[in-house]
């Protein structure tokens, strides 16, 4: 079960899809869907939860999808050099990975775990050399 539809895609993308692309997006949809399943315990009656995961699903296709488009969505670096021609163009998702963004992970209550210690219990034995 898919946490988002390619119509919830459209929408918070802000355009319609291609027949192409929507056949994709169905597919990196459930993908994403599955990989939020495994990494946040769901609450079917947490309506608010039901509507972050939706949208974490939408950013998290717009992103894989996006990744092999020209468009300035997604670039972390550009720089051009008139002299002697030179240019160079960075992407955050070269390879079109779904990824759940940390500020995402924090809306989910992903990897909010703290860490704490226990003073282990060290037992000290004598040893005893020889009998008086």
């Amino acid at each position: 079960m898919a946490f988002a539809t390619v119509s919830d895609l459209e929408a918070r993308w802000g355009r319609e899809l291609t027949q192409e692309e929507q056949a994709q997006a169905s597919v990196l949809l459930e993908d994403a869907s599955a990989m939020l399943q495994a990494l946040v315990e769901v609450d079917a009656d947490d309506e608010t939860q039901a509507e972050n995961l939706k949208m974490v699903c939408c950013n998290m296709v717009r992103r894989a999808m996006t990744s092999a488009t020209s468009d300035a969505f997604g670039i972390t670096n550009a720089t051009a050099t008139m002299g002697p021609f030179s240019q160079r163009v960075d992407y955050a998702n070269p390879t079109g990975d779904l990824y759940v963004a940390k500020a995402e992970r924090m809306l989910l209550g992903i990897g909010t775990a703290t860490i704490g210690a226990i003073r282990p219990l060290v037992e000290r034995k004598t040893v005893h050399h020889g009998s008086r």
